[in-house]
C-alpha cells in the first residue's frame, strides 16, 4: 500500500518513516513513467493503477540482491504483473465458459441469461400446443392412426405398415394426408 493510501496508521508510519531501498527510490523516480506505460499495456488507467500499486508492495517487499539497472527491473516486472492478469482473467472466463455449459448446455452466441421463455413466450408456446393438439385430432381417420404411430410413437414406416396390415406405400400416402391437412390447419 503506498504511503498516502488509507490504512492502518501504525503501518502507514512505519513505511514512511522506513529508509527507502534504492529499488523504491528507483520506483519513485519512475513512478509517471511506470504509470503510461501500464496505462497503454492495459488500456485502463485504473487497471493501471492497480498494477502500479502492486508492483510498489512488491518492490517494497522485496529483500534480496542489488538489482544492476532498476528501470528495466521495474518495466519487466510491471510487464510481468499485466501478463499475470490477462492470464487470470482468461482463466476466469474459460471457468465461467465451462460452468455455464455445464449447467445451461453448449449455446451458441445468442445465448440469454435466462434459459427460460419469457412469460409471452411460454403463453404463445402454450397456444401453439394446444393448436397443434386440436389440429392432430382432427386429422382424417386412417390418416390419424398412421400419423399418431409414426411421428408421435417414433415407429418407422415398416413397422407401421405392418402393425396396420398396409403397405408402406399406403403408410407413405396417409402421412402426406395427414401432413398436407396439418399445414392448411395450422397455417390459419
Amino acid at each position: 500500500m503506498p504511503p498516502n493510501a488509507p490504512g492502518e496508521k501504525g503501518k502507514r508510519e512505519k513505511l514512511v518513516h522506513a529508509p527507502q531501498s534504492g529499488l523504491a527510490a528507483v520506483y519513485e523516480a519512475y513512478r509517471p513513467e511506470l504509470l503510461r506505460f501500464l496505462v497503454t499495456r492495459t488500456g485502463d488507467p485504473v487497471e493501471a493503477e492497480d498494477v502500479l500499486q502492486e508492483l510498489w508492495l512488491r518492490v517494497h517487499a522485496a529483500v534480496g540482491s542489488p538489482v544492476a539497472n532498476g528501470r528495466a527491473y521495474l518495466y519487466r516486472a510491471a510487464q510481468n504483473l499485466v501478463l499475470d492478469r490477462m492470464r487470470e482473467r482468461r482463466r476466469r472466463a474459460t471457468r465461467d465458459r465451462d460452468w455455464s455449459d455445464a449447467e445451461y448446455g453448449a449455446a451458441g452466441l445468442s445465448e440469454a441469461a435466462d434459459p427460460r421463455l419469457s412469460a409471452d413466450q411460454a403463453m404463445e408456446e402454450r397456444e401453439r400446443s394446444a393448436r397443434l393438439e386440436i389440429a392432430i385430432a382432427a386429422i382424417p381417420p386412417a390418416a390419424g392412426r398412421v400419423f399418431r404411430l409414426h411421428k408421435l410413437d417414433g415407429l418407422p414406416h415398416a413397422d407401421v405398415a405392418r402393425e396396420l396390415g398396409i403397405t408402406r406405400s399406403g403408410v407413405e400416402k396417409h402421412m402426406a394426408t395427414a401432413m398436407a391437412f396439418l399445414r392448411r390447419t395450422l397455417k390459419d
